[in-house]
């Protein structure tokens, strides 16, 4: 009984591997190096929302099984930001009041960043890009990680379930 109790669920074994596959794309060194995303803890928390994003909406239009999938990968990146403010020292007390703005930002960001690819609103993501990975707002600053984005977002929705899990396919990262 407690050998079932305490065993993982597939789809959260499944929702992990899809997090960290979205993590180790955010980590290609060609966003730092020829996009010009700074190599800070805030810019990389933004390339992990992009990519978790991107995996999210993908998974969550492809009926109950990819919406779940979907939910629990967000539930997995939560929880993951929940342990790097504990690891960088942030006391109990104070984890609350930052994951709630962390939620409040991860929350804007998708849903910026998802209105823009459901409405093909190219502008408007550069704009996103440009103000929150970059902090500016000169929106030529995003323009390369919104056409990388859009594209991404446009090969993952050739993949099936079982490709992107696998390994999914990325656009190129490219100036």
């Amino acid at each position: 009984m407690f050998k079932s109790l305490f065993k993982a669920k597939p789809v959260h074994r499944e929702a992990l591997d899809l997090y960290s596959l979205a993590v180790e794309q955010a980590r290609q060194p060609a966003f730092y190096t020829d996009l010009g995303v700074a190599d800070r803890i805030d810019a990389r928390f933004e390339l992990y929302t992009l990519h978790v994003l991107l995996l999210f909406v993908r998974m969550r239009h492809d009926g109950q099984r990819g919406a779940d999938l979907a939910q629990a990968m967000f539930d997995q990146y939560v929880s993951a930001l929940d342990n790097v403010l504990r690891e960088l020292g942030v006391g109990d007390v104070s984890v609350g009041k930052k994951m709630r703005k962390l939620g409040e930002a991860l929350y804007g960001r998708m849903a910026s960043y998802e209105k823009a690819l459901t409405d093909n609103d190219v502008a408007g993501m550069t704009a996103s890009i440009a103000r929150n990975v970059y902090e500016t707002s000169d929106v030529e600053q995003g323009e390369a990680l919104a056409r990388y984005a859009f594209a991404s977002h446009e090969a993952l929705a050739t993949q099936t379930i079982a490709e992107i899990e696998r390994q999914p396919k990325w656009a190129q990262i490219s100036e």
